[in-house]
């Protein structure tokens, strides 16, 4: 990445210039310090040393190996966004969002990178994740400074996403918030639970439809803990449909899936600083309007 020292920078030093302005993390800077290229006006530089206005400073650092080699896995994507920077997928259900043990094949990064043409060094840098049985928008940054940026977002207002579930059973009030502390359940290594020395955890939502037992719900979280949704939800009596862990499984209906979307995805540009707002809909919601999804919920 490069970066071109405005006058009013001048006589601030690389470190400052690299931390401030650019963004970079201390990890990031380091590894650019011992393990990949920092450069200023073509020539390399220490972090204390001081710039002046017009100076170019250029660095690169080198990236942890996978966990896991990639592997060619042919998937049609829907990218409702990309760019050079970054680029926006719909993940869809079942489909794991990072390869593991379970799932070294069928992955969303095995698909995106047989998308970017199975590069010798590709690096997957997913922003935010997805269980494999939701659906919907995740990003995933193409470089490892827009991955840093955008990460500092994540639970912040300036990245906001919002869901959609259907739930078996109708929450008792038509909106609210719900507040109760999530804690990984005892002797468990997925299973998360309510107790009270857990994580405090807060999540609005809002009745949009009542179907035959069931509530389309939007929600939106102010809080990001590990399965947060599905644990508030089953926590008032009304699970995900299709929901394995805290409610009843529905092969025939969801098979290896459940009825919960990342619908609405808004957050500011890393790089440019402008908005990016996408939204989407999974099947069993129907034709939501963008008016609907964007509702206020507070």
């Amino acid at each position: 990445m490069e970066y071109t020292v405005k006058p009013e920078e001048a006589g601030k030093r690389v470190r400052e210039i690299l931390r401030g302005s650019m963004g970079v993390s201390y990890t990031a800077m380091k590894s650019a310090k011992w393990n990949g290229r920092l450069e200023l006006n073509g020539e390399s530089v220490h972090t204390d040393e001081r710039v002046q206005a017009g100076d170019r400073l250029r660095m690169e650092w080198a990236e942890d190996a996978p966990a896991y080699r990639p592997r060619r896995f042919d998937l049609a994507l829907e990218i409702p966004y990309e760019d050079e920077h970054l680029m926006a997928v719909v993940k869809p259900a079942p489909l794991a969002s990072q390869s593991s043990r379970n799932h070294p094949d069928d992955s969303l990064e095995n698909a995106v990178y047989t998308y970017f043409g199975c590069p010798e060094n590709f690096v997957y840098r997913p922003v935010n994740r997805l269980d494999k049985g939701t659906c919907g928008l995740m990003v995933i940054a193409k470089t490892p400074h827009a991955q840093y940026l955008m990460q500092r977002q994540l639970h912040t207002p300036e990245f906001r996403r919002r869901y959609l579930a259907l739930t078996e059973g109708i929450p008792e009030a038509e909106e609210g918030v719900i507040d109760l502390p999530i804690a990984k359940a005892e002797g468990a290594t997925v299973r998360r639970e309510i107790r009270p020395e857990g994580k405090p955890s807060r999540t609005r939502y809002r009745v949009l439809e009542k179907r035959d037992g069931r509530a389309l719900v939007l929600l939106e979280l102010e809080t990001g803990r590990t399965h947060q949704i599905r644990v508030h939800l089953a926590a008032i009596g009304c699970p995900v449909a299709g929901d394995f862990l805290y409610g009843r499984e529905l092969p025939g209906e969801f098979p290896g899936k459940f009825a919960l979307c990342s619908a609405v995805l808004e957050m500011r540009h890393p790089v440019t600083g402008g908005q990016i707002l996408l939204t989407t809909r999974p099947e069993w919601a129907g034709d939501v309007p963008d008016s609907v999804l964007l509702m206020d919920l507070r």
